[in-house]
């Protein structure tokens, strides 16, 4: 920071050891003693044109000090100016006051230049303690200046809330001036440095100097796409910037300033006021400083004649001369400060004097630390007291110590670079009633707020740039649409990104986030739903189709048990056995039903029940047929002389051939059940969009071990019944059965390839499929041939028709 550059430049504190109630004057090109006493003497720089309000500040809390009882009792500090204007003069200064002949005494203390890069010089040639207005982030460094402490914050928490300030407009884009100086070069490489993690783009970067063509700079911030240019320079050079950019019309422009000039209404002209209306900027916060601005406001050449700096003052704010000159008037020194605009006077905030005034107390505290003595001991380091002539300079490290609320409610301590708490003020520039520039506060940055809340806008009181209404846009990029994701284009900075569709099942974010496994992205990807489940449903189309066929069926297989119940006492009906025709019907039966099992949302007793009821129920049907097929045999068998297999395969052990072939499944059942069930899954894998609702058969060896049995069953009977299918139509059924294997077993192999290739639901609906058709295939061929002779043909329903064709074959 450089404002104060040509007013304040040095605060030295000198043991006094031998000015016994002396007034010890200095004269000479850098300064001029203004009031010392017994005890301790401070020694101020300043810059001989300007009596400014920084070094009256000094003096003012000076004597406040002094009239603490409570703080350095009975210790009288006193002050030296010195001149500090321009660097030469300026190191001058710091080797006068660091060899000063009178009132001799051992510099210890040393309140410094605001210039960052005459700072650096001023530290490498003192080594006492020193406290700064500079905010250069490079003097926290211990390593090089070991003795550097400042008031002021560092620039590297004004860089962090310009970034912050930038982040909360959503301003990613901008344009950036500094110039050739130690302030604007240090900040403009920490703004490059910290600007990528809060992933803002500097579009362009011009380096300012007063020799450089402001045709090319106005060129490229009129052709720039970003609305947002900061202005990181100091005062002198944003003055000169913002004369020489006035006669050019740019318009649309939000300016950034930094904490050195955004404060400073100096700047104002007619033309400046279309640029700068609308700039922001972190300002020192203000302060008020009881009685100060009073004090101010005494400043009076007829009060201190003796002082020559003050009539140089006095004479360079009105104009006028104290010694007869032809081209000025004479100054009376009853001139009024409050006549004429005057920088002396435009102290209204006290941003930047309140920072001496905390400068100035912070050495009397530390040195107040420093002399604490208890019990042999200091209570503050616990080492051994420390006596006035014992004081070193590096004793006075204790402003590290240094903790205290000063009267204008400030809290002052140092952390361990030196460096006080960062607040600052958020400042904004309006145009007053009278047409005049106001500096208006809209919002603070503190750094020791919680993360998230270091930055507070009080966005109602903000005036932008150019009377608008609202904040100006300053991306490279808009935010990409719903649906994509951003891109990034290596050959473009990272803000300038390029705009990707994101892929189904992801949301546009970062980089097109995936979805749960149980959500999909909706139309416009910008949120995961919930997948819609699928399963074969008693509500749509193919399930109440399946579902009326199975009760078709259920009503088919009644009617047939009806009609044989009716006529069981037929021959027909009796021929294979009526005990084993009914078993197969009420098998039917279960296996129409068991279909039923396989339609609606799965569940476990589903699950599990759907797949044992099948496998059991088409046992005990299969081995209806088996037993049926085995009679006709032994029938056939029985009649040829001398054969007695019948009377061995009576109706006791065709129910214990059904019992044991179906016994069989049900342990198969049972151990497939105990081992590992059936139980409901939700398959994700065979669409991405859709969850599958399905049994998942739990043990595959137990689900193909039922399906195996009832194929080898299904075989076995198939191969039988094609043995029997030439024997007599009239009397056997075998030709019946052939056909109704034949279709049992072409159905259930075309089944395994369907049912491992259909998608979802219609896998069920395959094996849905199967077990009907299966179903229909040995009602209709074994029963309604029989129905329709009972019912259509009832003269063929005798035993003479039932046996002639036997008779015939084995005559």
């Amino acid at each position: 920071m450089c404002i104060l550059q040509v007013i304040i430049c040095f605060l030295t504190l000198l043991v006094r050891t031998n000015c016994d109630n002396q007034t010890c004057t200095f004269i000479g090109k850098s300064g001029y003693l203004e009031f010392s006493q017994e005890g301790y003497m401070l020694e101020v720089m300043f810059c001989m044109p300007f009596m400014s309000t920084f070094a009256r500040t000094v003096i003012f809390t000076i004597a406040e000090i002094n009239r603490n009882p409570k703080l350095l009792p009975g210790i009288t500090l006193g002050y030296r100016l010195y001149n500090g204007c321009g660097s030469e003069n300026l190191i001058r200064a710091a080797i006068e006051a660091l060899n000063g002949e009178s009132c001799s005494g051992q510099m210890i203390g040393l309140l410094g230049h605001s210039s960052s890069g005459i700072s650096q010089y001023i530290n490498y040639i003192l080594s006492s303690l020193s406290v700064h207005l500079s905010t250069c982030a490079c003097l926290s460094n211990k390593k090089i200046y070991p003795t550097f402490f400042r008031t002021v914050p560092s620039d590297f928490f004004q860089v962090t809330g310009l970034l912050e300030l930038m982040k909360y407009f959503d301003w990613r884009w901008v344009g950036f001036v500094y110039s050739l100086e130690m302030y604007s070069l240090e900040g403009t490489e920490t703004f490059l440095k910290l600007s990528k993690q809060y992933s803002i783009c500097v579009e362009y970067l011009i380096k300012y100097t007063r020799t450089k063509r402001m045709d090319k700079i106005v060129e490229t911030l009129k052709s720039s796409t970003s609305n947002v240019i900061v202005l990181f320079m100091g005062l002198s050079y944003t003055e000169d910037f913002l004369s020489r950019i006035e006669d050019y019309s740019i318009t649309g422009k939000q300016f950034i300033g930094s904490e050195s000039w955004i404060t400073q209404t100096k700047l104002t002209s007619a033309e400046r006021m279309s640029i700068l209306q609308g700039a922001m900027g972190f300002a020192i916060p203000e302060a008020t400083v009881p009685g100060l601005g009073d004090y101010l406001l005494t400043l009076n050449p007829l009060e201190e004649p003796q002082s020559e700096i003050v009539k140089g003052v006095w004479a360079d704010i009105f104009g006028c001369t104290f010694t007869p000159s032809k081209t000025s008037a004479m100054c009376t020194g009853s001139e009024d400060l409050l006549s004429i605009p005057n920088n002396y006077a435009a102290f209204t905030d006290l941003r930047t004097e309140s920072n001496v005034y905390n400068a100035v107390y912070s050495f009397a505290y530390a040195l107040h630390s420093l002399l604490q003595c208890k019990n042999g001991l200091n209570p503050t380091t616990g080492k051994a007291c420390v006596s006035q002539s014992q004081v070193q300079p590096k004793d006075v490290k204790h402003l590290h110590n240094v903790n205290f609320t000063t009267s204008t409610g400030d809290r002052v301590f140092f952390d361990k670079n030196g460096d006080p708490a960062s607040r600052y003020d958020l400042v904004n520039w309006q145009i007053g009633e009278n047409g005049s520039a106001e500096i208006v506060n809209i919002g603070v940055y503190d750094t020791s707020l919680p993360e998230g809340a270091n930055l507070q806008v009080l966005n109602s009181k903000i005036t932008w740039s150019g009377g608008n209404n609202k904040a100006v846009r300053s991306v490279c990029r808009e935010p990409c649409p719903p649906g994509t994701r951003k891109a990034i284009n290596k050959n473009r900075p990272v803000c300038c990104f390029d705009c990707l569709k994101c892929p189904e099942g992801t949301i546009n974010s970062l980089d097109c986030m995936a979805c749960p496994p149980e959500f999909w992205s909706n139309e416009n990807k910008v949120k995961c739903i919930s997948k819609p489940t699928e399963y074969l449903s008693y509500k749509e189309i193919m399930g109440t189709l399946l579902t009326i066929f199975s009760c078709i069926g259920v009503f088919l297989s009644l009617l047939v048990f009806i009609i044989f119940f009716t006529h069981k006492e037929t021959p027909i009906v009796r021929a294979n056995n009526s005990e084993l025709s009914f078993l197969l019907l009420f098998s039917l039966i279960l296996c129409f039903l068991c279909s039923l099992t396989f339609i609606g949302r799965p569940s476990e007793w589903s699950c599990m029940l759907r797949h044992t009821a099948f496998g059991i129920a088409f046992v005990l049907c299969i081995a209806c047929v088996l037993g049926k097929t085995m009679l006709v045999l032994l029938a056939f068998r029985a009649t040829l002389p001398g054969n007695n297999m019948m009377r061995r395969f009576g109706p006791l052990q065709q129910r214990l051939t059904v019992v044991m072939i179906t016994s069989v499944q049900v342990v198969i059942c049972t151990l497939w059940l105990s081992s590992n069930p059936p139980i409901p899954k939700k398959n994700m894998k065979y669409y991405k969009e859709k969850i599958i609702l399905e049994c998942a058969v739990g043990s595959a060896v137990g689900f193909w071990a039922v399906l195996g049995y009832i194929g080898c069953l299904a075989l076995l009977c198939f191969m039988l019944a094609f043995l029997a299918r030439k024997l007599p139509d009239s009397f056997n059924e075998a030709k019946l059965i052939t056909f109704s294997m034949l279709i049992f077993c072409a159905v259930w192999i075309t089944f395994i390839p369907a049912y491992v290739s259909s998608p979802g639901k219609f896998t069920v609906a395959v094996e849905i499929f199967a077990i009907l058709a299966s179903s229909f295939g040995l009602l209709i061929c074994i029963f309604v041939p029989k129905c329709y002779i009972i019912i259509f043909r009832p003269e063929q329903n005798s035993k003479k028709h039932v046996t002639a064709k036997v008779q015939t074959r084995t005559s």
